[in-house]
């Protein structure tokens, strides 16, 4: 509603112009500014940088809400998660703004550990290799290639790399500090490490096995983000992963801290698939606690359709190892398209137990059920035949008629949806006319 104004009324209202122009000019001449208003001086406040956040969080809150509103309208529609990006926001924080996380809180993947079922664990131990090496660290290659260059170097103690003298004393004391790291500012010297060209030796002499869990995760915090695809998986590979495994080892759980060191892997996730994902399979030796805690963040964080294929296709190619399936199941799960060349290494991969004695797990048979539900119309008619054959010689009680119905309602790779339903009219058409007689 509008202000009431007072009239003003002129004192003198028949001066002349002249007089009129003089007096407006002096009376605007010594008017005094309006102090601004308070909303005004909010505005001012808030800086560029701050409202493009506002917008920004303002842009992603509208998106949930529409995609809420669209799933209680139509509750069979499926949105595909963007792949999400490790926050830059995040990445752009200082290192040494971290606050640390509590030493008595865990993380199982969301999972409640009665829900590794001991029979389970058992089937998928059959698959596992026995004779299988140890999973080599940063330490054990980084001692090889001392004993390589000095053969006398003796094998108790912990030999130490042809560095200068100051720099093993320095990143000594460095590895010391974070054996005993909570929050607060990383060593400088540590954030340096990814730019030394033999950074391998010098993040050994830090002992990377005996740093606290947060100190793990600030270290795969500063290395994700300054280290190249194939240096981020080396260190992946031999310092993350086998702290990891150690740690659900000894606990039977993992970390909180390490847990988001997990996450944080996924900043590459080139990187991840050939340092955690890939070596884990391959040493034919994880077991499901490890594959469930493990599996949980490639549920929790989307990965690019791209890299997801490429971990599919080796993953189908690889030995085969029971928690394997699990992997797989996962991959599927996220619903991307796959190229042919993929699908078919799928089928091929499935194939390979057609003629096995063995009783497959039941994640073997689940992850099967999710690549028919998924893919079922971009199979050839053959492959169709060929799991329908598999299923007959494997098969589930629960999960196989599931996948016989998958792959009987379905169209073949390159049909049409109008094809499949000229076929079922015709079906249909042919039934009614042996069956007219029958009919009132």
């Amino acid at each position: 509603m509008a202000k009431k104004r007072n009239r003003i009324t002129n004192p003198e209202p028949f001066l002349s112009a002249d007089n009129d122009e003089s007096k407006s000019t002096t009376s605007t001449s010594t008017k005094r500014p309006k102090p601004p208003k308070l909303h005004q001086q909010q505005q001012q406040v808030i800086s560029s940088g701050i409202s493009s956040k506002i917008l920004k969080e303002a842009l992603i809150q509208q998106k949930e809400i529409e995609e809420e509103e669209a799933q209680e309208q139509n509750p069979n529609l499926v949105f595909v998660e963007e792949p999400k990006k490790v926050a830059e926001d995040d990445e752009e924080e200082d290192i040494d703004d971290f606050g640390g996380f509590s030493e008595t809180r865990s993380q199982f993947g969301g999972w409640e550990e009665d829900q590794i079922d001991e029979d389970d664990e058992k089937l998928l131990e059959a698959f596992l290799s026995v004779d299988s090496r140890p999973q080599r660290t940063l330490a054990d290659i980084i001692v090889e290639r001392i004993k390589e260059k000095d053969a006398q170097v003796s094998s108790e103690a912990r030999p130490m790399p042809k560095l200068d003298d100051s720099i093993i004393e320095l990143y000594k004391g460095v590895g010391k500090l974070l054996g005993k790291y909570t929050s607060g500012k990383m060593p400088k010297a540590f954030k340096h490490i990814p730019s030394i060209q033999f950074w391998e030796e010098v993040l050994y002499l830090t002992e990377p096995e005996k740093w606290s869990p947060n100190a793990m995760y600030q270290a795969t915090r500063i290395f994700a983000s300054n280290l190249g695809v194939k240096k981020a998986e080396r260190f992946y590979k031999l310092v993350l992963l086998p702290r990891v495994r150690e740690d659900i080892r000894k606990n039977k759980r993992l970390h909180f801290a390490l847990y988001q060191s997990l996450k944080k892997c996924l900043y590459k996730p080139a990187a991840f698939n050939k340092g955690i994902l890939f070596p884990l399979c391959e040493s034919r030796t994880c077991n499901l606690r490890e594959a469930v805690i493990i599996g949980s963040v490639l549920q929790k964080v989307s990965i690019p359709p791209l890299h997801s294929s490429v971990a599919l296709l080796k993953l189908a190619e690889m030995e085969y190892c029971g928690t394997t399936s699990y992997f797989i199941k996962l991959l599927i799960e996220k619903k991307y398209a796959l190229p042919y060349r993929v699908l078919d290494a799928m089928v091929a991969h499935f194939m390979k137990f057609c003629e096995d004695s063995r009783t497959m797990p039941v994640i073997w048979h689940q992850s099967l059920l999710a690549f028919v539900q998924r893919y079922k119309n971009e199979l050839t008619k053959e492959d169709k035949a060929n799991l329908s054959t598999l299923v007959e010689k494997q098969r589930h009680y629960l999960v196989t008629p599931e996948i016989l119905r998958e792959l009987n309602n379905s169209r073949n790779r390159g049909e049409k949806e109008d094809d499949l339903m000229s076929i079922y009219i015709l079906f249909s058409s042919g039934c009614l006319e042996i069956l007219g007689p029958c009919l009132p």
